[in-house]
């Protein structure tokens, strides 16, 4: 199992994805459960809004994982855990199909208001809020907390959905690389905006949001310089990622499983010249996607992007 996904447990499977909950969600449910016991009546309802909560968030998540399936990328696992939840997609590298597939998670939300507003209406218009108060003050919960995950999730914060869209945009005009540095040099404000926030509030899940977003913006920054490095490499000519159709770079920047030596398969036919062991795949340092060696030759090299250029995914 995945670093990720370890202390989790798997829920179900539902259209080739995985679900899974992670342990931590249940002492987080409960004490959240608790702490709104006099909302309502029973605790049966504050039981189910906590539920329909995370109902919305897992829908979000499908929203992305299905639209990034829809451009040829891969996604199987969706993890929900007390920040929300994480689907682990992977896009084919193009700003437009990484795009759709952030873009489609908070579209779900957006295509839900509808249902919960005209529900809301309907409320009010026969009297429940007096008749029967506890469904009223339901289905106006879930409706707020609908608009809420809409706008908190498009603020322009690295790795918030906001925050990799934009920096989507920016893939446009700056390249990959580029767009990522600038996406997480903005996040590395919000960060600092939330932490202020916690503080004066007096919020620990604010908090623990801007810890994990301080982490993702760091390993973003990071992301960000490599990508930036490998965009300044000489590209070998006559081969193709068969999955993204980039040339490879030329270097020792591929690791022997055999031996952990470093090595260029284009140059050494995917012999590694330290163990001579063959590597069956070779994965692109675009991508990440793996093929066979044989592969890589069938098609002409692409030319790669230009030196000047270089994520929320969980979601």
């Amino acid at each position: 199992m995945p670093e990720k996904l370890k202390g989790s447990i798997h829920l179900a499977r539902v259209a080739g994805i995985d679900l899974y909950l992670h342990w931590t969600w249940f002492a987080v449910a409960l004490f959240e459960i608790q702490s709104r016991r006099g909302l309502y009546s029973s605790i049966v309802w504050n039981i189910l809004e906590y539920l329909a909560l995370f109902l919305i968030v897992l829908m979000h998540e499908f929203g992305h994982a299905l639209a990034c399936r829809q451009v040829g990328g891969i996604s199987n696992r969706i993890m929900l855990w007390p920040l929300g939840g994480v689907a682990y997609v992977n896009p084919p590298q193009r700003p437009g199909a990484t795009l759709w597939s952030l873009a489609a998670g908070p579209l779900v939300n957006v295509a839900l208001l509808p249902v919960f507003w005209a529900a809301l209406n309907f409320a009010s218009l026969h009297g429940w809020a007096y008749t029967s108060p506890d469904l009223y003050h339901f289905i106006r919960a879930v409706y707020l907390i609908d608009i809420m995950l809409l706008v908190f999730n498009l603020l322009p914060v690295y790795p918030l959905d906001g925050g990799q869209i934009l920096r989507s945009l920016l893939w446009f005009l700056v390249g990959r690389g580029r767009s990522l540095m600038l996406a997480t040099i903005i996040g590395f404000v919000g960060v600092a905006a939330f932490l202020a926030l916690a503080v004066y509030v007096h919020s620990v899940w604010y908090g623990a949001m801007a810890v994990f977003m301080l982490m993702s913006c760091w390993g973003g920054l990071a992301n960000a310089r490599a990508i930036l490095r490998l965009a300044r490499l000489p590209r070998h000519p006559g081969f193709a990622c068969p999955s993204c159709r980039e040339a490879p770079p030329i270097g020792p920047i591929w690791v022997c499983k055999q031996c952990s030596n470093r090595f260029d398969p284009f140059e050494t036919g995917a012999t590694c010249p330290s163990c001579s062991a063959r590597s069956e795949m070779t994965q692109c340092p675009e991508c990440g996607q793996s093929a066979p060696f044989a592969h890589w030759s069938a098609s002409p090299a692409v030319r790669p992007e230009p030196a000047v250029e270089s994520l929320p995914g969980t979601r």
